[in-house]
């Protein structure tokens, strides 16, 4: 029996001009970590079983690798928990946690337990 897989090209990943920007300057700043620690491309794509193609992908800021593509990359250079600060210090979402709380009058009665 015979299979016949068709690969369907992916769509392009379209993204707001100030997105793309900052997915760039992140490439960029993965170079640099690994130019500073006078690491060969071949050697890190190796290192983060990836191909040559796809970490040049990466330092060019590609929204088409996937984020675990950036990460095996970032623990390569050592870097890995750097991705724990997205999103860490969500000052906005806890400005509407906040607004959404609601206080009680009172305090709840106390059950009397004895």
């Amino acid at each position: 029996m015979l299979f016949i897989l068709r690969i369907m090209p992916k769509d392009p990943v379209v993204l707001l001009p100030r997105l793309q920007l900052l997915l760039t300057q992140t490439g960029e700043n993965i170079r640099l970590a690994r130019l500073r620690r006078k690491l060969s491309a071949a050697r890190v794509a190796e290192r983060a079983a990836i191909s040559r193609n796809t970490l040049h992908a990466i330092e060019q800021g590609s929204a088409t690798v996937s984020m675990g593509g950036y990460l095996q990359v970032l623990f390569v250079l050592g870097l890995e928990k750097t991705i724990l600060e997205l999103a860490a210090d969500d000052t906005l979402g806890r400005k509407l946690q906040d607004a959404a709380l609601t206080v009680s009058a009172r305090a709840p009665k106390q059950s009397a337990a004895g």
